[in-house]
């Protein structure tokens, strides 16, 4: 009887949790608010910036949840959300819908999309997302989107976070 094959594993983490969150901060990213509503009606929001382009045709886009987030189940079971690219003046609000317990929709101004999500104003760009498909892994869930509509606001600078902190754009 042959050997059998081994599968391949990685190696346990030489480092902490801690020092794999502060290596992640030093990736400068954009600051989204995913947005959607409820069966109910409900308002969802939320901040990230796990938001990345995966295709151009179809045109799919991904970004990752927490399984803990008290957001999953609607996010998960529901047909359509927008992901909301913040300018730079919108710090408080991606803040704001990064606090738990907080106010989020309080004053917020937005318009319904096509799918009933919330279309932030002011936003730098947004996209209007089926929930294409979910990919469970670790601690998190993968969303795609197949976005159906976007639009962008092209004099708008962006909302960029570093190392825990909040930046704007400076040309080189």
């Amino acid at each position: 009887m042959p050997p059998r094959a081994t599968v391949p594993r990685a190696l346990p983490p030489s480092f902490s949790q801690q020092e794999f969150r502060t290596a992640l901060g030093t990736f400068a990213t954009g600051v989204t608010i995913v947005t959607a509503r409820s069966d109910r009606g409900d308002l969802i929001g939320l901040t990230a910036n796990s938001f990345n382009s995966v295709s151009l045709d179809p045109p799919l886009v991904l970004w990752s949840l927490a399984r803990a987030a008290g957001s999953m189940p609607v996010l998960s079971a529901g047909s359509h959300y927008a992901i909301n690219i913040l300018a730079a003046d919108q710090k408080a609000l991606a803040e704001r819908f990064a606090t738990k317990g907080a106010e989020r929709w309080s004053g917020v101004t937005f318009t319904q999309g096509q799918s009933g999500a919330p279309i932030l104003t002011g936003a730098m760009a947004s996209f209007e997302c089926f929930n294409r498909s979910q990919y469970e892994e670790g601690d998190h869930v993968i969303f795609v989107g197949e976005v159906e509509r976007c639009h962008h606001r092209p004099d708008a600078s962006p909302l960029l976070f570093h190392g825990g902190r909040f930046y704007t754009e400076h040309p080189l």
